[in-house]
């Protein structure tokens, strides 16, 4: 499939291929008509994690933010020299750095690197030297949104939020929820669907280096409010089903209940589970068939991390064919592409 360059002018208008997984059976619609392909009682989850400009750059160095810890700091990955219209892989490798070394992004504003991971050198944990408030302030003076190489121009921070963020949690954009309008969600629950949110700190989708891609998706935050554990409850007893929105959805949702003996549990919480690989560790694969019932998500090729949890919903064959069926219709690809609801 070809990436998306940018959105298309009329988000309700953006393509959509409807999945039935177990009849193996693709119908191609629009985002318009997911209020005919929703039914009453059913509960549609989504992420409400606003974009941070996550991208700070410190001389030759790019620095794209993961997420905080507990202690203040933050954990990061490093890029080489270059800019967003090259592709990640294609990157010049960051120089190493040690630990006590200062990035500096600006004279009043700069991070020492407190830790490097065995796991990569490019993988770090920084501590800046301003907090709180102070903090936000520099990182939305200083920073930019992660950009694209196959956008035709440079994001600007409102073109990476949904019509519903909240706090800004996620590096990247939370993108299964864009084309996900207030005009169209007011219209579901009209129909008596009902919205509920989360909060999951989604992180980067590609770093261009293949051994970093492989622990795609690293460890991330979530929060989950007890109204959506409640939503979800009263959706199973009216025999609604569970749609998740977005694969950071099902991750927050499953890594909840795997970090709490199968049950959801109200709260913030964090989830290294990584839905769909092969069980290599105790936290490799979901301990349970998933709690959401469907899946809106962007179209996705069998190379990327994603693949992986779609197939928690619809057999890899399945996935397979709608790949080949969407590049047959031209669908559109990536943060600002087409999208896929797989039941």
């Amino acid at each position: 499939m070809q990436s998306a360059s940018w959105p298309r002018d009329n988000r309700l208008e953006e393509r959509l291929l409807v999945i039935d997984a177990k009849k193996g059976a693709f119908y191609d619609q629009r985002i318009k008509d997911l209020s005919q392909l929703l039914r009453p009682h059913d509960l549609l989850i989504v992420n409400d994690a606003a974009t941070l400009p996550a991208s700070l750059r410190a001389g030759d160095v790019e620095m794209r933010l993961l997420g905080h810890e507990d202690d203040g700091s933050w954990r990061a990955v490093l890029f080489g020299p270059g800019d967003w219209h090259t592709p990640t892989e294609k990157r010049t490798p960051p120089r190493r750095v040690q630990v006590g070394e200062r990035l500096t992004m600006d004279s009043d504003f700069y991070g020492v690197i407190e830790a490097v991971a065995p796991e990569s050198a490019r993988l770090v944990s920084i501590r800046f030297n301003v907090k709180g408030a102070e903090l936000w302030s520099a990182f939305y003076k200083h920073g930019h949104m992660i950009q694209y190489s196959y956008l035709k121009r440079e994001l600007k921070n409102w073109s990476t939020q949904t019509s519903y963020s909240t706090r800004p949690w996620a590096a990247e954009m939370p993108s299964a929820g864009r084309p996900l309008s207030a005009g169209l969600l007011l219209d579901l629950k009209r129909k008596g669907i009902e919205i509920a949110s989360l909060t999951h700190a989604a992180g980067l989708s590609s770093t261009g280096q293949a051994a970093l891609d492989q622990l795609l998706p690293l460890r991330e935050r979530y929060d989950i409010p007890q109204r959506t554990i409640d939503a979800i409850a009263r959706a199973r007893q009216n025999g609604g089903r569970i749609i998740a929105v977005g694969t950071s959805v099902v991750r927050a949702l499953e890594g909840s209940a795997a970090n709490n003996s199968g049950k959801l549990v109200a709260g913030e919480g964090e989830t290294d589970l990584v839905i769909g690989r092969s069980p290599t560790t105790p936290t490799s694969a979901a301990p349970r068939p998933p709690i959401a019932d469907a899946l809106l998500s962007g179209m996705h090729e069998s190379a990327e991390s994603h693949y992986l949890l779609l197939q928690t919903f619809a057999p890899a064959s399945v996935l397979d064919e709608s790949v080949r069926i969407a590049a047959e219709l031209g669908y559109l690809m990536h943060e600002f592409g087409d999208s896929c609801l797989i039941f």
